[in-house]
């Protein structure tokens, strides 16, 4: 080729690819930049749903499908309680923590492989420091492989009505096939509070004591919305700030799910708001909500977070002068069955409970069933026969 046609094909070359490049540079159209956006932001949903009668009171994208994040551990949560209840799990069984576990990102618990955490020393991590690593080893413990794990956390959900909910983990990592709603969160909420009342105190817990380290929680609303008691706060990328909360007023309890908040706080107002308005509204006359029993104290109670709930003592409503100590056997989420538990297990003792006299106390929301007016070897007598009789039950220095 001659020289200058040579030249004159390189000049036609770059000013081609100046030309493409300037195209590929220009700014985007408004419209364009807004189309970007809308598909990258987080779905906004929110429900707020009555817990004793499961009724929808308002709902906002329900039902449209993005990432649970950190909620997918109330499922990991759910399995365990049941693990407990059926006796496969105990509160003080070990767990040795895998690779696979150890290897997870933050938030954790930073576990070392081949060291091991209690199964409640687990629940209580899950509920505070949201620990991912800690999820991984529960789920190992219950399915296997965390893999299995969220098979069986799937075929749950389904199993409670969650129909658009797919985990593909135990922690709510980051997956683009781990997919819900925010109906669905609110129906799992409502299955912890009412098939796992005994659990569910756990999620009231905003810190909790790790080898020496007091590991402090998520959750900020609960320190400042009244009768907020649980139960989940989660925040990928993807989802944006996610909370599932609930709260109890006048024996009335309200369920709130928010989706994709811009920021903790604004996530934290609005679910402050839907129950806001939700206990503004009345209760049909014809169809009282419910009084949820919530029991806390019961069979084989012997944990962490029923001790610590028991006693924060408030003022009981009546207290007899015929000794210092009391027992507990229950906690409730309303004080007339709170009320009925105390006179029943009054009327269980029968001599044994002569001259003691049946009180509620109310203490962080909850309504706890006592005798009260015990020497203190009375106190721990009735308690054994209560016990032997597989009732839950713990003696405790009137104050």
């Amino acid at each position: 080729m001659h020289p200058l046609a040579r030249v004159s094909t390189l000049l036609f070359s770059l000013t081609a690819l100046m030309a493409l490049a300037a195209v590929l540079l220009a700014p985007l159209p408004a419209s364009a930049k807004g189309s970007a956006k809308k598909a990258s932001a987080p779905v906004a949903a929110e429900i707020l749903m009555d817990a004793g009668s499961g009724r929808v009171l308002q709902a906002r994208n329900a039902d449209t499908l993005t990432y649970p994040a950190s909620l997918t551990k109330m499922m990991t949560l759910m399995l365990t309680f049941e693990a407990l209840d059926r006796g496969t799990l105990r509160l003080d069984q070990s767990l040795v923590v895998s690779q696979h576990a150890a290897s997870m990102p933050p938030s954790r618990l930073w576990l070392a492989p081949g060291s091991t955490i209690t199964v409640e020393q687990a629940i209580l991590a899950l509920v505070t420091r949201s620990a991912n690593d800690v999820a991984v080893v529960l789920g190992e413990a219950l399915g296997g492989s965390e893999t299995a794990f969220a098979a069986k956390m799937t075929a749950r959900a389904r199993a409670i009505g969650m129909r658009r909910t797919v985990f593909r983990n135990a922690s709510g990592l980051p997956d683009r096939l781990q997919r819900t709603t925010a109906r669905d969160m609110a129906i799992l909420s409502r299955a912890l509070i009412r098939s796992h009342a005994r659990h569910y105190a756990y999620f009231n817990r905003r810190s909790f004591d790790w080898q020496g380290d007091m590991v402090y929680g998520h959750n900020r609303l609960m320190a400042r919305y009244p009768g907020m008691d649980g139960i989940k706060t989660g925040y990928i990328a993807a989802s944006g700030f996610n909370l599932a909360a609930s709260a109890v007023r006048d024996g009335r309890r309200l369920i709130a799910v928010v989706m994709g908040g811009h920021s903790a706080n604004s996530r934290d107002d609005r679910v402050a708001d839907l129950l806001d308005a939700g206990f503004k509204r009345p209760t049909s006359p014809a169809k009282p909500a419910p009084v949820q029993p919530d029991l806390l104290i019961t069979k084989n109670s012997a944990s962490i977070t029923e001790r610590n709930t028991a006693v924060s003592v408030g003022v009981p409503a009546a207290k007899s002068t015929g000794g210092p100590w009391a027992i507990q056997v229950g906690a409730f989420a309303s004080h007339a069955a709170a009320q009925r538990s105390a006179h029943a297990t009054a009327k269980r003792l029968g001599a044994l409970a002569a001259g003691a006299s049946p009180a509620v106390v109310r203490s962080g929301g909850l309504y706890k069933a006592r005798l009260t007016g015990f020497a203190a070897a009375k106190a721990d007598a009735a308690c054994t026969v209560l016990k032997t009789a597989g009732k839950g039950c713990f003696a405790l220095q009137d104050r």
